[in-house]
């Protein structure tokens, strides 16, 4: 008969760096509960056109806004250059669903989130490469999906 701690002996460990992608993941998730993200400071010459979104009150995203907003991440993330500028310069959100108003918010949630990541890498000193950086977006992404976004 199977104690009822066998089953600790059984799982597979986690290694530190799948630890720290999960955790980072989970703490990003409750940052995306509110509409906007936070953020740090807004740098009003580079990121001005982001005004808007934190000193008028906008209702949150669509679901597919987030979505869209992953998969730029992610293209940043890779460097896949060609397919972001592509996207964006064919307004390709519009064959996704979105509408022309969903440009701003799929701008600051792509570059928030591939801002996180960056900033993942940067205080591990680079230990967190892209790829785990691409990964953590992946089990980010996944939390939204299980538990709704509030008003998506």
């Amino acid at each position: 008969m199977a104690s009822r701690w066998d089953h600790l002996f059984d799982l597979k460990p986690t290694s530190l760096l799948e630890h720290l992608l999960e955790e980072v993941a989970k703490l990003l998730h409750k940052d995306l509960l509110q509409w906007p993200p936070p953020v740090e400071e807004l740098d009003l010459d580079t990121g001005g056109h982001f005004a808007p979104l934190f000193t008028e009150p906008r209702p949150r995203p669509s679901r597919a806004v987030y979505t869209e907003a992953f998969r730029l991440a992610q293209w940043e993330l890779a460097r896949e250059t060609d397919a972001y500028d592509d996207y964006m310069r064919n307004k390709r959100y519009l064959e996704r669903g979105l509408v022309p108003s969903d440009r701003l918010p799929l701008l600051l949630l792509s570059r928030w989130l591939t801002e996180q990541m960056l900033g993942l890498g940067e205080a591990t000193e680079g230990r967190v490469k892209r790829k785990h950086m691409r990964d953590c977006l992946e089990r980010l992404q996944s939390k939204l999906g299980a538990f709704p976004v509030p008003g998506a």
